[in-house]
Formats: C-alpha cells, structure tokens, sequence
C-alpha cells in the first residue's frame, strides 16, 4: 500500500518543479500563477495578480477559470506540496505546460520577492457574489471593484428601476438617485421598485427601500430635487457611471453637458411603445448625446411615454441592458456601446446596432470642457459654451 510520501514522490516524478527565480522568469513572460492554498492562507498574502483556487475545488473550478490550456502556469502553495499534486492534475486535465514552485510560497517570501495582500470578501459576500467570482473576467477583484464604485442613477421610473435593482443586487457600493416625484398608481405597471403600500411616497424613499433590503452592502444616496444648472454639477461630481432614465429633452441636453465638462460616461436609454434604444456617451472615448441628437426634435413629434403610451415590460428590457452596460464600464469587460446605439424592436423582436461618429458641428466636448457652461437651456438646445 501506498504511504503519502510514495505519493508525492511519484507525484514530483511527473511534473516540472521550479525554483523562485526560475518562477520569476516564468512570471514575467506572463505565465498564469495559480494559488491552490486554502482561502485563510491566500487571504494573508499571495503573489502578485495569483488566480486562487483552493485544491480541494481545483478540478472543478480550474477550466472555468484558465481557458486555455496551452498557456505557461505556474501553481503554488504554502511549501510546495499541494502545488505538486495541483500541477499533476493540471497535466492530466490536458495543460500543457504546468510548473510547480519547489518551496511554495514561503520560501518565495524568505528570498524577499514581490507579493501582495490581496482583496478579500467578507464570508457572507463570497456566499452572496459568488457566482461573479466564479467568472475569471470579475472573481475577487472585480467583485471588490464593483463594492467600491458609485452609479447615479437619473430617475426612479421605468428605466431606473431595473437599472438600479440588477446593479444593487450585483454589488454596486454605492448608487445614487435623483427623482423628485412621488408613486402613483399609474407607475406600478413598469416601475418595479415600487409598490402599492408605497403610492403617495416620495420615489427615491420607496427606491431606497427596496434597494438596501436587496443588498445591505450598498449605499443608497438620494436626491429629493429637480436636477437642474444650479446643482446639477455638485450632484454628479465624484460619481464613476450615470444611468440616464430621464424622460424629458431638457433633462438629457443639461445631464449630457455637465458630464462632458467632468468627464463621466452616461449610459443612456430611452423608451416609446413598443420600441427603445441604449447608448454609452463617454466623453474620453467616443461621441455624446449631443452628436446623436444635435437639437431635439418639435414637441408635437416626440410625445412622452404618458402621452403615447409603453409597453409594462420593454423598460425592464432595455433598463436592464443599461445596468449591463454599467458593469461593464466599471470593469472593463468586452465592447461596450461607445459609438454605437442598440436599438430595440419589441413587436418583431429585432435587434439592431448602429454605429454613431461625433458630429464635427458639435462644440460641447470634453476638449471644450473648459469653455462649457451649464445653463438652463432655452430652447432647449442651445450649446453652453462661453464664445
């Protein structure tokens, strides 16, 4: 019968061991390092960028996690031991090319080589997130991202409630809300922050409400006023991504120049019928609401949602698609809708994108910023630019 050590030997027998400095060269060639240490363990200091995966869950979770298994992968543990039979099971899950660091982790410490303290989760967020932690592209450090950013939101209405719930229940540390209107009954057929009980409340009460008993991580901050020039400037100010759910032309020309001026990306979506659209206006990277709308259109041609009517449930499609757009932005993650607008035909069931270029008539950018003035706009589109 086999001993542990016969184990282990046979185990070492099988794979490429490496000392410190050789792991430091596989490093800087960008090898993938594994962690396969217990979550107190690597809670206490691990290396730098290390993808942790306790051995106990490795088999299970390291596919999901490393894609491609041909890339260079450097495991460890506390002193190696664990980190051999990680690497033996790597090799015969199909990677290719798996080293294992002779001395673990400690004895990388000892030879005073770089590590960190990682970002670490509370127990009861690792159970609440941890399907984002099981996604490589988020784990850990995009969960404590996500913790640390601030969303504001414009409008608890149709559009705001979906954006708000999904971007509260994934985590968003802090999420602000302007609205100065009150429940009505005639909002509860899209508005899903709010309820019967609350018809007569002031929307951002009844929001904060439902959004701190989703998720008691987040910090909901509320703005019980008409944004407008006077204070529009210091209700934005510090905040990384605005939903933009408002449902009147001056609203978006005002919001679309203040945060050019500051440089805040706006994840815009707007609603009529049976129809809507999403586009990110990011004033460092693409065009802006100006450039897609250079003056808006007559009244009697762009009739409100009270006036036209809207489907129940097409804010929630396309409010929810603005909260997508929202984590992405704060993570990083694929193509975005910078430069493009997504449009969205519910009676067909079409999805179409189109892209949109900045409009060389258009002043108000954020090269301009300097020169922007926030204005109550007077006829609605006049561009605040000091000439």
């Amino acid at each position: 019968m086999a001993t542990f050590r016969d184990l282990l030997s046979a185990a070492k027998a099988q794979i490429t061991e490496v000392d410190c400095a050789v792991a430091a060269d596989h490093i800087g060639a960008g090898a993938v390092v594994l962690d396969v240490r217990e979550p107190d363990e690597y809670d206490q200091g691990a290396l730098l960028d290390a993808i942790h995966i306790p051995r106990g869950h490795l088999e299970a979770q390291v596919e999901n996690r490393v894609l491609d298994k041909e890339a260079k992968i450097l495991v460890y543990c506390a002193g190696g031991t664990r980190s051999a039979f990680a690497a033996k099971t790597l090799q015969e899950l199909g990677y290719t090319d798996v080293s294992s660091l002779a001395g673990g982790f400690g004895k990388w410490k000892d030879e005073g080589r770089a590590w960190t303290t990682p970002i670490t989760l509370t127990a009861e967020q690792r159970n609440r997130y941890q399907r984002h932690l099981l996604l490589p592209e988020v784990g850990v450090a995009g969960q404590a991202k996500l913790l640390a950013s601030k969303v504001l939101m414009l409008g608890a209405g149709g559009l705001g409630s979906p954006s708000a719930m999904y971007l509260a229940a994934a985590g968003v540390g802090t999420i602000g809300i302007v609205d100065m209107d009150e429940v009505d009954s005639s909002n509860l057929q899209r508005q899903i922050l709010h309820n019967i009980d609350r018809i007569g409340d002031r929307k951002v009460d009844s929001a904060k409400k439902t959004l701190t008993l989703m998720n008691p991580d987040v910090d909901v901050v509320t703005y019980d006023t008409r944004l407008d020039a006077g204070n529009i400037i210091d209700i934005i100010s510090g905040y990384d991504v605005i939903v933009d759910g408002a449902d009147n032309f001056p609203s978006r020309y005002l919001l679309n120049d203040a945060s050019v001026k500051l440089g805040i990306p706006v994840v815009h979506g707007s609603i009529f019928r049976f129809e809507g659209m999403v586009s990110v206006f990011h004033p460092l990277q693409g065009p802006t609401y100006r450039d897609m709308v250079p003056e808006p259109p007559p009244a009697e041609l762009a009739p409100s949602c009270a006036e036209a009517g809207v489907l129940g449930v097409l804010p929630g499609i396309v409010g929810s698609i603005q909260a997508l757009e929202v984590i992405k932005l704060l993570l990083g993650l694929g193509d975005g809708l910078v430069g493009r607008i997504l449009s969205i035909d519910t009676t067909d069931m079409s999805f179409r994108t189109f892209n949109l270029r900045p409009d060389p008539a258009n002043q108000v950018t954020f090269a301009n910023r300097d020169r922007i003035v926030i204005q109550e706009l007077d006829g609605l589109c006049a561009p605040g630019l000091v000439h």
